[in-house]
């Protein structure tokens, strides 16, 4: 086994990073260091792309900014610099990366949202349970 083999293994994702999926609406809080400050900076969009590739592991978000300008942003998934990733919502998508998203603008941009009922079943179990 090489080094770049045992260094790979030897990487644990990072567990702020929750499991997403592509067409994920994610807020990504990240540390931006600037000379000897740090501060953390939000970057809130749609998950377009993930790479699952050992040490390599990456996602994209892409949302759209001031004057139509679509801004892009890849993110490693085994990153310390990754202070959290919350997902807003999850899409019902039908493609592993989403590269059509880039010709999109304004409404034909949007994704359905993916249902998920409220409560599981042992809930809605216990609550019937309970009165």
């Amino acid at each position: 086994m090489n080094l770049v083999e045992s260094l790979e293994k030897s990487l644990q994702p990072n567990p702020k990073i929750p499991p997403l999926r592509p067409g994920d609406t994610v807020r990504v809080h990240q540390k931006i260091i600037e000379g000897d400050r740090e501060r953390i900076q939000v970057f809130q969009g749609t998950v377009i792309r993930l790479r699952k590739s050992g040490a390599n592991a990456s996602f994209t978000v892409r949302r759209i900014a001031s004057n139509n300008i679509g801004v892009e942003r890849t993110y490693l998934l085994h990153s310390p610099r990754i202070e959290r990733v919350e997902v807003l919502r999850h899409a019902k998508v039908r493609r592993a990366q989403l590269y059509y998203f880039r010709n999109l603008r304004g409404k034909a941009a949007r994704l359905r949202e993916q249902l998920t009922s409220g409560k599981s079943k042992s809930q809605k179990a216990e609550a019937e349970g309970s009165e």
